[in-house]
């Protein structure tokens, strides 16, 4: 079964046998121009399943845009799930991590507020200062600490 199949039908049956998959937004990066947001979701299926994520391509300010890829198992260190986004130039963004069991790749280019943003994805990169545990969780456990 081929990449782009495999990660759906994962999702799918997480969603019949246990209801819909919780998705959060997990970071919100700008464009250098501040025109364009890249938008990391991710998806926890629960304690049997990894971490799933999406990577959205919207304007400034506006809620999810086009879904450029998806990532199941994504880590960016050994202890520490889901991706970085990263801007390398008003147009193109790069979306980093050290491996995933599976990489969907939907959209190479998407045409948004007047010109062509290209993504890449980029495995291989190690995080070495992202903790432990799935990024929502460790937003939640920021904030409880600030509060």
């Amino acid at each position: 079964m081929g990449h782009k199949t495999l990660f759906p039908l994962i999702l799918a049956l997480l969603v019949v046998a246990c209801g819909p998959v919780p998705a959060d937004e997990v970071a919100r990066v700008s464009s250098p121009d501040r025109r364009v947001e890249a938008v990391l979701v991710e998806m926890n299926g629960g304690a049997t399943t990894s971490f799933g994520c999406e990577v959205h391509l919207t304007e400034k300010g506006k809620t999810l845009g086009d879904r450029v890829a998806r990532l199941y198992g994504a880590v960016r260190n050994a202890h520490a799930y889901g991706a970085d986004l990263k801007w390398k130039s008003d147009t193109v963004l790069v979306v980093e991590f050290l491996e995933a069991r599976e990489q969907t790749f939907e959209k190479a280019t998407v045409r948004i507020v007047g010109r062509d943003v290209r993504v890449f994805l980029a495995p291989g990169v190690l995080d070495p200062d992202a903790p432990a545990g799935g990024m929502f969780y460790n937003l939640q456990l920021k904030k409880r600490g600030s509060e």
